[in-house]
């Protein structure tokens, strides 16, 4: 039993360092909501998470778990984030996740201005804890 469980840890691991699965599905960790509260005061000066509220220099990100992307009504959204959503872009973890690891890189031309988060302790953490606080109410 234990050699099987440090087996799969290690698996899971090469996963996370690797960057994902077969097919280019990225596979991060279960995070910690309140370790990805702290991650998340990096995007607070731009976005808010409470239902019904306003938007800022970002959207605001209440319901944003199944939200196509570019379609939050009333912000002025960038070209390129409008077509992200015509083509069928809709925001899940992996979405989630691939966008704030590069923004430029997954949405050229974008106008976030955010440059990324590099760990995928971070963006697991930060997942964890948009889940909760973004849960649409």
């Amino acid at each position: 039993m234990l050699v099987s469980g440090v087996l799969s840890r290690a698996v899971a691991l090469a996963l996370v360092v690797s960057g994902g699965l077969a097919g280019g599905a990225m596979a991060l960790e279960a995070g910690d909501a309140a370790a990805g509260a702290k991650v998340f005061k990096k995007c607070v000066a731009c976005h808010t998470t409470e239902a019904g509220g306003k938007s800022g220099i970002g959207p605001n990100l209440n319901g944003v778990f199944g939200r196509t992307a570019g379609t939050l009504e009333g912000f002025g959204y960038s070209d390129a984030m409008k077509a992200a959503g015509a083509g069928g872009r809709v925001w899940n973890d992996e979405t989630i996740a691939e966008y704030l690891r590069k923004p430029k890189e997954a949405i050229p031309k974008n106008k976030m201005a955010f440059v990324g988060l590099k760990k995928d302790t971070d963006l697991a953490n930060i997942l964890a804890y948009l889940k909760e606080a973004t849960a649409a109410k």
